[in-house]
This record gives C-alpha cells, sequence and structure tokens, in this order.
C-alpha cells in the first residue's frame, strides 16, 4: 500500500460520515452510499491536483458537492423526483416512543424546510449550519468570496426562518 492509498485511506475513515450525512441533506433522501463512494473515487483519481497545504475535509466537501450536481442534473434530465425518505445522523438519546415520533418530526420539517429554499441557500446553510465549517473553508467548497458566503447565509438563515414558520 502506498502513501497516497494509506492517506486516502484515513480520510476515508475520518470524513466519510461527515460527507455522507453533507450529502443526505444536498441531496434530501437517504440513498447516497453510491455519491460517496463517487467522492472517493474522484478523490484517488484527483489526488495528484491535491494541494498538500490545502485542509482535506475542504477539498473532499469540494468533490462532493460536485458530485452530487451532477447527480441532480443526472437525475433531472431522467425527470426523476426528489423526495426526503429518510436520513441518517447521531440522535440523542430518546426514553419515549412519542419522543422518537416527535423528534424525527421536527427533522422531517426541517429538511423540508430547507430543501424548499434555493440551492445557494441550501448549500451554505449545510455547509456553515450544520457542517460548521469557517466562512474560509465554505468559501472555498463553494468557489464564493468570504463577503458572499456571510450574506448569503445570513440571508439563508432568514429565508428558513419565514419557511419553518409557515408551517407551525
Amino acid at each position: 500500500m502506498g502513501i497516497d492509498d494509506t492517506r486516502m485511506e484515513e480520510w476515508f475513515y475520518k470524513y466519510s460520515d461527515d460527507v455522507y450525512n453533507f450529502l443526505i441533506y444536498y441531496r434530501g433522501h437517504s440513498d447516497v452510499e453510491d455519491l460517496v463512494q463517487d467522492v472517493y473515487i474522484k478523490a484517488i483519481k484527483g489526488l495528484a491536483s491535491y494541494r498538500k497545504d490545502a485542509n482535506p475535509k475542504t477539498w473532499l466537501f469540494q468533490i462532493a458537492r460536485n458530485v452530487a450536481i451532477d447527480d441532480a442534473r443526472r437525475r433531472q434530465v431522467r425527470n426523476d423526483k426528489i423526495k426526503i425518505n429518510s436520513y441518517k445522523d447521531s440522535l440523542p438519546i430518546i426514553k419515549t416512543p412519542e419522543q422518537i415520533y416527535q423528534l424525527n418530526e421536527q427533522k422531517s420539517e426541517l429538511i423540508q424546510a430547507i430543501q424548499r429554499l434555493k440551492q445557494n441557500y441550501r448549500e451554505v446553510l449545510l455547509l456553515r449550519g450544520m457542517k460548521e465549517f469557517s466562512v474560509e473553508e465554505t468559501a472555498t467548497i463553494l468557489k464564493w468570496s468570504n463577503n458572499k458566503v456571510r450574506v448569503t447565509y445570513h440571508r439563508a438563515l432568514e429565508a428558513l426562518k419565514k419557511e419553518v414558520s409557515k408551517y407551525e
């Protein structure tokens, strides 16, 4: 096993859950295992272009975003409707079935509200708000300026508040 193979294996174990969760939120469905695999295949093929001073997680999320966009285009061509079936996320300890149901309903409503937002709002919310990337990292992933990330994130939060309040 070469140095690059070892590095990629390490990154897979370190970041694959984050990439998986990002793709679930980004695409709006839980059937993203193939997309995660595509991300790492593209990463392996593009490892030579990886700048050693760059954050590997940021680099992988750039690839994940591009893979998700490509997948959306393929699905759009086939006229597939994207639905939220379920998603995988770490859940807090729940004591009763009613609490489980209520938590699932709240998360489902939030995901649906995010899915109703414009694409650039969804992207910045997922990266900044859910994945907790810095402004600089988000700007790198989205290929935006830092200022655009800040402004769009603020607008996205306001739009999400309005969207959630419509259904309360």
